[in-house]
């Protein structure tokens, strides 16, 4: 039986995997995109992550076909009720920025294209440092007064812009991030770990880390001498040129065999047990990579395997 965790103190349960919305529109089509929808949704998943911008930078396309491709397996499969939506302002290209009108033009866009009347977690996509954090709270407070949000979360940003906004909701009484999105796994630790870390933990705010698999390259695919067919192969074959990388993917193999799991679900089970984490990030082009993330939400590595990764990857 899963169970469910909480998303920091927002009161929304959250399934330990989220399934990540990016490859919607890009590298999956429409079928691709609602068999893999209907696949999380049916192993209990709960918690689909997107992005206004997703998927901008494919030739053709705009921004927003990820939320346009949620948004009618939504309708289709009658689900609004039961997946919490995550999206992001920021980074559209016609909605760029955190300035309050651009926000709010932002959300009003994204409520369209997800054919629905609320976000349940909306992120600031990068912070923009040329708008006081006061400004966007606030922006955000509007958009949780309207209805139109329900909880708010912060991705990209430093610990100070970070604990700013924080005290500068408890002082007005405005809402508050509940989440964090930052960038985090088993060869990128010091994205996260450190101030961002520390902050979080002191605000209770729960982390929701992308680039979980590292673009592939904790799924253990990536092997000397081996070619993978992926848009993302070039970043993640890098991580085979560091002693880092090629330590940890050793240690993952040796755990992964121990556990009788594949190397993509021991890399997530060592993620969603780090201090904050609730829920790692993972995407999915077919049905067919899903059971490997999914599986996350079953393992429990012993504190000697945690170690372990923990020591490769250091």
């Amino acid at each position: 039986m899963t169970t469910y965790r909480a998303l920091g103190s927002s009161g929304l349960k959250v399934f330990p995997l989220a399934l990540g919305g990016n490859v919607f529109g890009w590298t999956a089509d429409e079928a691709a995109s609602f068999a893999v929808l209907d696949a999380y949704t049916a192993a209990g998943g709960n918690f689909v992550d997107t992005a206004d911008v997703y998927s901008a930078w494919v030739p053709g396309n705009e921004g927003g076909e990820s939320e346009t491709l949620i948004g009618r397996w939504l309708a289709s499969r009658g689900r609004r009720d039961d997946v919490l939506v995550a999206t992001k302002a920021g980074s559209h290209p016609a909605y760029k920025g955190l300035a309050a009108a651009t926000v709010k033009k932002a959300a009003e866009a994204s409520l369209r294209r997800l054919g629905t009347d609320h976000i349940d977690l909306y992120y600031t996509h990068f912070d923009d440092e040329s708008v006081p954090v006061e400004e966007i709270v606030t922006a955000l407070d509007d958009l949780v007064k309207a209805g139109w949000v329900r909880e708010i979360a912060a991705s990209n940003i430093s610990p100070e812009r970070l604990r700013a906004s924080l005290d500068f909701s408890e002082r007005e009484g405005l809402a508050r991030y509940v989440a964090l999105q930052p960038h985090y796994n088993l060869v990128s630790r010091d994205t996260y770990e450190g101030p961002l870390l520390d902050t979080a933990t002191g605000a209770g705010l729960a982390a929701v880390p992308y680039y979980a698999l590292a673009s592939g390259f904790l799924t253990g695919k990536y092997r000397p001498g081996v070619e993978v067919e992926s848009a993302r192969a070039g970043g993640a074959a890098a991580h085979l040129e560091s002693e880092r990388g090629r330590k940890v993917l050793a240690a993952l193999d040796k755990v992964a065999q121990e556990q009788d799991a594949e190397v993509a679900t021991v890399a997530l089970a060592w993620l969603a047990a780090r201090p904050t984490v609730v829920a790692p990030i993972a995407s999915a082009r077919t049905v067919e990579q899903l059971p490997a993330l999914l599986a996350v939400a079953d393992l429990r590595l012993t504190d000697g395997q945690l170690a372990e990764l923990t020591e490769a990857s250091a």
